[in-house]
């Protein structure tokens, strides 16, 4: 399984170990670099397997002791970008030193049903993205069906995608829930990392998606979750 750790029985996790298990985001339009460098800070602070930003943000600067990865994302959060810009952006952001690029479909192409499309889209950014560097592919598997799902899980496979992703957390169906994450895990097996993101608000949410089948999650309200707190929502209930 393509993971920062392997999944396990939730029940099982202390705070130290399920950090290792989430993406420490910072998505918001409005951040600044400030903001970022905040992150982080208590990125390190937490243990954290990563913090997720937006491609502006790089390069970061990560301090030499931390054991903490850079993740950007591409074609955020439409995914209506041409593949070749979406490869460019790619490009662009392993120059700049991320070590793992989390792109978003055409989820218009995937409601055709045009999986040879979606397929070809993620093949492009994969191409800019050499291993070991990771590429999670963004599904936004609220506004699709099950078989959407299985088929664009199929397609994240074929490309040679390593994760797949439910959510930007921006779309107005909302994030991830259990039985997406489960239906993903069960599609792509144990070949690639499942990522569970858009609405992790707190512990709870986050052992039942590991208990489905997540191997990482995508939070921003990371504290709390670690704490056994739950996250307010914000005021657009898809958002991080």
């Amino acid at each position: 399984m393509t993971s920062s750790t392997s999944a396990s029985s939730g029940a099982a996790l202390d705070a130290a170990a399920l950090a290792r298990y989430i993406d420490h985001t910072l998505l918001k339009p409005e951040a600044t670099q400030a903001d970022v460098a905040a992150l982080i800070a208590e990125a390190v602070e937490l243990g954290v397997y990563s913090v997720c930003v937006s491609p502006s943000m790089l390069p970061l600067t990560i301090p030499v002791d931390a054991d903490l990865k850079v993740a950007v994302v591409c074609g955020f959060p439409s995914g209506k970008h041409a593949s070749a810009i979406k490869a460019a952006e790619a490009a662009l952001s392993v120059a700049q030193g991320t070590d793992e690029v989390d792109m978003v479909i055409d989820v218009g192409a995937a409601k055709a049903g045009r999986f040879d499309l979606v397929e070809a889209d993620i093949s492009a950014v994969r191409a800019e993205i050499p291993a070991p560097l990771l590429l999670k592919v963004i599904i936004e598997s609220a506004a699709l069906t099950d078989d959407e799902i299985v088929g664009v899980c199929r397609a994240a496979v074929n490309a040679g995608a390593d994760f797949v992703k439910t959510s930007t957390g921006f779309h107005p169906t909302g994030g991830a829930t259990v039985h997406a994450v489960r239906l993903m895990r069960e599609t792509v097996g144990d070949a690639l990392g499942v990522k569970a993101s858009g609405g992790v608000r707190s512990h709870a949410d986050a052992l039942a998606m590991i208990e489905a089948g997540a191997s990482r999650l995508g939070v921003s309200g990371t504290k709390a979750v670690l704490s056994g707190a739950v996250v307010e929502a914000p005021a657009n209930p898809a958002a991080y």
